[in-house]
């Protein structure tokens, strides 16, 4: 069980770097947006859940979970690009 626990602990770890490499993405993208609102691209982010969701469930996994973390990670990578675009754009 251990070494189960080790594995999962491990993907976990790859995630976040993951996660965090995202977000300096997105922080990077805010250079590029020519106001605070283009910031949000809401079919954009419609667009990347519809495409995390056929991914998830292209795979086995249920789409409607995975779909709901996305959504969870993208309020996040928005708010951070948000805060990013501000700091670029008092």
């Amino acid at each position: 069980m251990e070494e189960i626990r080790a594995g999962m602990d491990a993907i976990d770890r790859q995630m976040i770097v993951l996660i965090a490499e995202r977000v300096k993405y997105v922080r990077t993208a805010a250079k590029f947006k020519t106001s605070s609102a283009s910031v949000a691209a809401p079919e954009r982010v419609a667009a990347v859940l519809k495409t995390r969701r056929e991914w998830a469930e292209a795979t086995g996994l249920d789409g409607a979970v995975i779909e709901g973390l996305y959504r969870e990670l993208v309020r996040y990578c928005v708010s951070e690009e948000h805060r990013r675009w501000q700091e670029l754009n008092p």
